[in-house]
């Protein structure tokens, strides 16, 4: 069987602001309710897969889960990378997770982040590369290019028509000129980052080519240890991977490597403009998420989190409406999002981090309001999960529960709050809330004190 493993890194800044360090952009609901994480795992869903191994950033890994078990996903392993390390080492690391389950398994490497069109083209491409796989090719992924884009690295191809194509060599992102020689040339192809192997292939090139990353690499791997869906790897022993792609530490080098172009309607979505060439649009060119209007408007995007978001003679003009944060940008200048990106984390601003939506072990919280001495935030407990037994020097809370029944414990003293109920927890009261039931519990915090940071948590061993 062929193992996908899932590549979850990345922040994609140039989506700012709605994507963000602690909720990237593949992890974005904006494709009809669905993240590009989550399309991604279905496309590798099927009698032709294993459950999958999704390699991620340790800050994400509940966002990995919920939206895992959202689409009815089981992972084979979600293993956590302490800090990013690039893609060479996921890559070796997938290999040896594949190989313990088959010695002779294929590894489909795939990020998290690029939509697939035709996911039926995709799949053919998959089952053509394969046999090449087995066969102790390292194969690779090419998208026939339709412009002479500046933004990918490219591929150059041995000619003919066999739908597996040697590799002449991997070339950088090239200007615009020598872009247009490639497209006109025809031998060239994007490269999609897309790697179907054998885990005794990729083993045995980084035993050739890259000895001791591979070393570094197997070191880390030994101290994988489980922490309830998850594998964590020891943090000082995963630093001193080397920050390297799986493109400069093996593809270039290795002389077994293949390429099977192909033309699934593909895109890294690297853009504002990227995501507005995607979209459905009006008979003007306008696309609109959420709750948009347009008028005498043309091509454009406006996005709206909450609330209305309404474009008046406006063209090629992106309006993207966030529940703290607003852009406005001509569409020729989105990628000059980065920038602005760069100002606010210079300026230590949370806008670039945190979305209002944070996502715990046992749901999530989202912000609501906050001022001096007092935040607001909703709150959701899943059936089965609690909060742990915790208390604070600096502020109390009041809590509201709005559906759902949660059992609380204030001081010792247990009961149940129900729909509309209320509770007060005074300042320093060792409290808890476990959601026994079946559905999940939704409820107001409403927290007032001198400090509201996470920093006021004392918690307890719990004495249930």
């Amino acid at each position: 069987m062929i193992f996908p493993c899932i590549l979850s890194g990345g922040i994609g800044s140039r989506l700012w602001p709605l994507s963000r360090k602690d909720r990237p952009k593949q992890f974005l609901p904006i494709f009809n309710g669905e993240s590009l994480f989550q399309k991604t795992c279905h496309r590798v869903r099927g009698e032709a897969f294993a459950s999958p191994i999704v390699i991620g950033n340790n800050d994400h890994r509940f966002l990995m889960g919920e939206q895992l078990a959202e689409i009815g996903v089981e992972a084979d392993t979600i293993l956590l990378e302490p800090m990013g390390r690039n893609t060479a080492a996921p890559a070796a690391m997938a290999a040896m997770i594949a190989a313990e389950k088959d010695p002779d398994a294929l590894v489909l490497l795939l990020p998290s982040d690029h939509l697939i069109g035709r996911e039926d083209i995709f799949l053919k491409a998959v089952q053509n590369a394969a046999s090449a796989a087995r066969a102790g090719r390292i194969v690779t992924f090419g998208i026939t290019p339709s412009e002479p884009n500046t933004g990918y690295g490219y591929i150059r191809l041995m000619t003919g028509d066999d739908p597996v194509r040697e590799v002449e060599a991997f070339v950088e992102k090239p200007d615009l000129e020598t872009a247009k020689t490639f497209l006109s040339a025809g031998n060239y192809v994007w490269n999609a980052g897309i790697f179907l192997y054998s885990a005794k292939a990729m083993l045995e090139a980084f035993e050739t080519y890259q000895p001791d990353l591979l070393a570094a690499i197997r070191e880390a791997m030994a101290t994988r240890t489980r922490d309830l869906d998850f594998t964590r790897l020891d943090a000082e022993t995963f630093s001193r991977i080397e920050n390297i792609s799986i493109d400069y530490a093996i593809m270039e080098r290795a002389n077994n490597v293949s390429c099977v172009p192909v033309s699934p309607q593909w895109d890294d979505l690297g853009s504002w403009s990227a995501i507005w060439g995607v979209l459905d649009k009006d008979a003007r060119g306008n696309s609109g998420l959420g709750d948009t209007r347009f008028l005498n408007s043309d091509n454009c995007l406006a996005y709206a989190d909450e609330g209305l978001v309404s474009v008046i003679g406006l063209q090629d003009v992106f309006v993207i409406a966030t529940r703290d944060a607003v852009l406005v940008s001509h569409k020729d200048k989105a990628q000059d999002v980065k920038k602005i990106v760069e100002q606010l984390e210079a300026e230590g601003r949370r806008e670039i981090k945190a979305h209002p939506r944070a996502y715990k072990p046992w749901g999530y919280t989202e912000r609501i309001s906050s001022g001096d001495r007092f935040s607001v935030q909703s709150m959701m407990i899943r059936p089965g999960q609690n909060l742990t037994l915790q208390s604070h020097l600096h502020r109390a809370e009041h809590w509201i529960v709005v559906s759902g029944t949660v059992e609380i414990t204030i001081n010792g003293e247990v009961r149940l709050l129900s729909e509309n109920q209320s509770a007060y927890v005074p300042l320093g009261a060792k409290h808890k809330l476990y959601n026994r039931g079946k559905i999940p519990v939704r409820m107001i915090e409403v927290q007032s004190g001198t400090c509201l940071d996470e920093d006021d948590i004392i918690r307890h061993t719990d004495e249930q």
